[in-house]
């Protein structure tokens, strides 16, 4: 429902939503060019002594204002004809015409009404109305997607297109917010639907009958510092019954034009007062600084339109479109679906589908929409879920594990949770496996245990899909067709190999970087953007079940490389293995956040055995800030698999890699990388202390090895691999 708040009265108001903002933005310049050109009024000078030299100057003066930027303007007539300027109070003399700005005029014009008079204002304030939607729905989708209001600024991942959305949205909300209220309260003002406060006086019945008093005696005038003056108007020359009128900061009061006394006074209002700091929210008059600041901001509405739009559009195609998706009221059935790339949500299709042609009522929603007062109809829940990184929340699933411990009770109807993953990674549907305990935790009755599904099998869900028809008391087939992120053909261009002397044939494969669009660099689409560390998924020939490989290169360095080991009966190693230049695969891109080395000075400890150095390479090739690199890469024999021999001293020459360390298994003295790790024991440990990033890349086995020579290493501080995976100091990518 928020996402859907949020999408229409930004597509429906998108032009005229751009007019508001950019119009507003170009007219908060104004208060401050007029702050830093206007002259301004020295400490201590009062109304009576500026009127004085004003007088003095121009004898015919009827009225002074003075603007909340300071600026003094003064009105008169010059033997009929009628005169204006800005005034320096110093000299009571005008330094420049009082004329209005036509460029400001117009733009005035153009923000409140589109030329349009009434019909305008009403239009546009139908534009501030949606800005407000938006900015307070955007905020609750922002909360939504990083895991609630407390993580407000975690780093984001995902498309170019939707991360600047979100960026630009967590900055600029409160200004858009802000911006909107108060447009709206001044289009009331404006139709007179606010009350009035009645801050001004009832013109006085009586005077004096005299004139001609002396303006520097005016005891009010005397008492009044400049600063607080707003207008001073005088009386109609030769009219005895007239007064001043004198308008300040505090209030509104009649001065006889005889005597000087003070007639009648009435304070400003608590409104009035609520009213006049609106204004200045809004227009920056009287609070410049603020005003420029919320100009910029609405800047942002232009980028967000364009970036929601890119959005949208990006996700309606990477997200299967879900027919006759019931309520969350009256569906039997909820289907929470927890996504990171959008191929869960395939699957939620598939199986909403099938039940519905069985009959039943069934709504579909994102994880991070989870609201147990919602189903009061449901009959079961079911929660099909994926896993980000090492056991994360996916994307669409952020903040369900904050919520579900949160709410009063679990929900009446019971829970099935589905797991997505691949077993060749460690945390295999780790997220599922938490979200499993938390229910259970809860008090969740259970529909069905905990299942899981190992790479997208259709298989795999098909048989879960027998099991929960069994449960449900119907016949249910689901037969699955992954569909897969939109492919490319990518061109080897070059391979260098390895291993044939130990039996293990490998091969650093390069091929072409595929040319990309504007549109999708913007959506993320294709390998418009990619970092070393990120998964290239080849579809074989023969299958649909793609196969993962880390990233040896990144999008800056011209090419796409991987390091690929020939494995018996492996259908893509065997087919990649044997690719020649000139040749293409079909392939897939897939981020991998978790696996980044990450931004700043800290020293990284890479380790690395086989093929696992490929990312590591990766990283040491993109160094170019010089970061401190201690690498340790285990092989079987120099002279038959020493991967990136050729580049490794040209990389320690220009300061990309610190030190290399290297075991050999198959030598005269056989070592692994976890031994090379132990005999190094004393500065890793010292470069752990100080804050070094260990990242871990290759087989299970391999992996496993280093985590017990690190929890030995470490055992003397206190530390363990554990602790250094909860600061976010140890991360692993293992198959």
């Amino acid at each position: 429902m928020i996402r859907v708040l949020h999408r229409w009265p930004g597509l429906l108001a998108f032009a005229l939503l751009v007019v508001l903002s950019l119009s507003g933005a170009a007219l908060s310049v104004f208060p401050v060019a007029e702050r830093i050109t206007a002259p301004q009024a020295e400490s201590g000078l009062t109304v009576a002594t500026l009127v004085d030299r004003i007088h003095a100057t121009y004898p015919g003066v009827e009225q002074i204002r003075r603007a909340p930027s300071g600026r003094i303007t003064a009105y008169w007539f010059d033997q009929g004809t009628p005169g204006a300027a800005v005034i320096d109070p110093a000299t009571g003399q005008g330094v420049v015409s009082a004329d209005p700005n036509q460029l400001h005029r117009w733009l005035t014009n153009l923000h409140r009404s589109l030329f349009l008079g009434d019909g305008g204002r009403i239009a546009m304030a139908l534009a501030a109305a949606a800005m407000l939607i938006l900015a307070l729905s955007g905020a609750a989708l922002v909360a939504r997607r990083v895991g609630g209001w407390k993580h407000w600024f975690a780093p984001l991942r995902g498309p170019l297109a939707g991360r600047l959305h979100v960026e630009i949205a967590r900055i600029a909300v409160i200004g858009l917010t802000l911006s909107s209220v108060t447009a709206l309260w001044m289009t009331a003002s404006t139709f007179d639907l606010l009350p009035d406060d009645g801050a001004t006086p009832a013109f006085p019945t009586e005077v004096s009958g005299e004139m001609g008093v002396a303006l520097g005696q005016l005891a009010l005038l005397v008492e009044t510092p400049v600063t607080d003056l707003r207008e001073l108007s005088f009386p109609y020359p030769d009219d005895a019954t007239d007064v001043f009128t004198l308008k300040t900061d505090q209030g509104t009061g009649y001065l006889d034009q005889g005597t000087g006394a003070l007639l009648t006074w009435a304070d400003l209002g608590g409104w009035d007062r609520l009213s006049e700091t609106i204004y200045m929210l809004h227009t920056g008059q009287g609070a410049a600084t603020l005003g420029l600041v919320l100009g910029l901001m609405a800047l942002g509405v232009p980028a967000l339109a364009a970036t929601g739009v890119l959005t949208w559009l990006a996700g309606r195609r990477g997200r299967p479109r879900i027919w006759g998706n019931q309520s969350a009221v009256r569906a039997e059935t909820v289907l929470l679906v927890g996504s990171e790339g959008g191929s869960t949500w395939g699957f939620a299709a598939t199986l909403h589908a099938a039940l519905t042609q069985a009959g039943q009522s069934v709504h579909v929603a994102s994880m991070s929409a989870f609201a147990p007062h919602r189903y009061t109809g449901a009959k079961r829940i079911i929660v099909l879920a994926a896993t980000y990184g090492d056991g994360g929340a996916p994307a669409s699933a952020k903040g369900f594990l904050d919520r579900l411990p949160a709410a009063d009770s679990a929900p009446a109807a019971p829970l099935a949770v589905l797991g997505f993953g691949d077993r060749s990674f460690p945390a295999y549907c780790g997220f599922a496996k938490s979200v499993a305990a938390a229910a259970e935790a809860k008090g969740w009755p259970e529909f069905l245990p905990l299942d899981t599904i190992n790479r997208q099998s259709p298989q795999d869900f098909a048989r879960w899909g027998r099991a929960l028809g069994q449960a449900m008391g119907i016949e249910l087939e689901l037969s699955h067709q992954p569909v897969h992120p939109v492919t490319q053909a990518l061109t080897l261009i070059s391979r260098r190999d390895y291993g044939a002397e130990v039996q293990a044939p490998t091969a650093i494969l390069r091929f072409a970087l595929p040319r990309s669009t504007l549109w999708q660099r913007l959506t993320g689409a294709s390998f418009a953007r990619f970092d070393a560390g990120d998964l290239i998924n080849i579809l074989p020939e023969g299958s649909t079940v793609p196969r993962s490989y880390s990233l040896a290169s990144s999008r800056r360095d011209g090419f796409i490389e991987i390091v690929v080991k020939k494995h018996p009966g492996g259908l893509a190693s065997t087919q990649l293995t044997a690719l020649k230049p000139g040749q293409t695969v079909t392939a897939f891109l897939r981020r991998n956040p978790g696996f980044k080395p990450g931004r700043g000075r800290a020293p990284l400890i890479l380790i690395g055995a086989g093929t696992g150095i490929g990312p590591l390479a990766g990283f040491v090739r993109g160094n170019a800030r010089r970061r401190p690199i201690h690498l340790f890469f285990g092989m079987r024999r120099p002279d038959s698999d020493f991967l990136y021999d050729q580049e490794m001293p040209a990389w320690q020459d220009e300061g990309r890699l610190t030190r290399l360390v290297t075991a050999v298994s198959r030598g005269n003295r056989p070592e692994y990388v976890q031994d090379a790790l132990r005999g190094d024991k004393a500065q890793a440990a010292q470069l752990i202390h100080n804050g070094a990033r260990v990242m871990v890349c290759g087989g299970r086995g391999m992996a496993t090895g280093v985590a017990d020579a690190l929890t030995e290493i470490l055992a003397p501080s206190g530390l363990t691999p554990a602790v250094l995976k909860a600061e976010g100091r140890y991360v692993e990518d293992v198959y």
